[in-house]
């Protein structure tokens, strides 16, 4: 039985190109891969700040807490019936009167988790606060604090902070930047608070005189 045929050169060529074809297709394939990887670990692991989540709004909305930036705000965990209700209220809103709105804000979230005060809807509870004590600063839908389920936004500021909310109206005070620089339980005299937000807004108000 004769030996067979050595391939033609032409076909061994052939065979050759498409072997280191296959080859770079896939290191390249390799390559785009690890480059998205290493992009979406930059945009997910990124430390976040305050203002670079989204809440929702009373009605269901979606509400990206970025338009709040550059501005310093007090983050509120409030309850419709607490023992600290309305004293809290008339606080938060003389406060944003005095300070607000164009360098600070008060952001209020709504919560059932500390004693079961805010059962009702968010749009009840915002109609409550708006007839009530008459606020205008911003409340939200209602969040969770403790659990699985707790707002991402919230969670952010425990984990910041170091201080989980013991009780209804906890306030965290929050930098242009939206890092968390103090924070006061719902007891805290309005006089204890107001120095800290008012030398934030006096921060704020040099420097835009500076930048203009």
């Amino acid at each position: 039985m004769e030996p067979p045929l050595p391939l033609p050169l032409t076909a061994c060529s052939l065979k050759s190109s498409r072997l280191k074809t296959r080859v770079l297709i896939i290191f390249f394939s390799m390559v785009l891969f690890t480059a998205i990887l290493g992009l979406l670990q930059l945009k997910y692991l990124k430390p976040k700040d305050f203002y670079s989540f989204e809440v929702m709004d009373p009605k269901g909305r979606t509400v990206s807490l970025e338009k709040y930036r550059g501005k310093a705000s007090l983050v509120v965990n409030v309850a419709s019936y607490c023992q600290h209700t309305e004293k809290n209220y008339i606080m938060l809103q003389e406060l944003h009167r005095e300070f607000g709105p164009y360098h600070f804000t008060v952001l209020a979230f709504p919560c059932n988790q500390y004693g079961e005060m805010e059962p009702d809807t968010s749009r009840r509870i915002e109609y409550l606060a708006k007839s009530n004590y008459r606020v205008t600063f911003p409340i939200f839908k209602k969040i969770k604090i403790l659990g699985s389920e707790a707002s991402p936004a919230f969670q952010f500021l425990i984990d910041s902070s170091k201080a989980m909310p013991r009780w209804n109206f906890w306030k965290y005070l929050i930098n242009p930047d939206g890092k968390v620089v103090k924070f006061w339980g719902p007891e805290e005299p309005i006089e204890s608070i107001k120095p800290d937000i008012a030398a934030l807004v006096r921060q704020i108000i040099l420097k835009r005189r500076e930048d203009l």
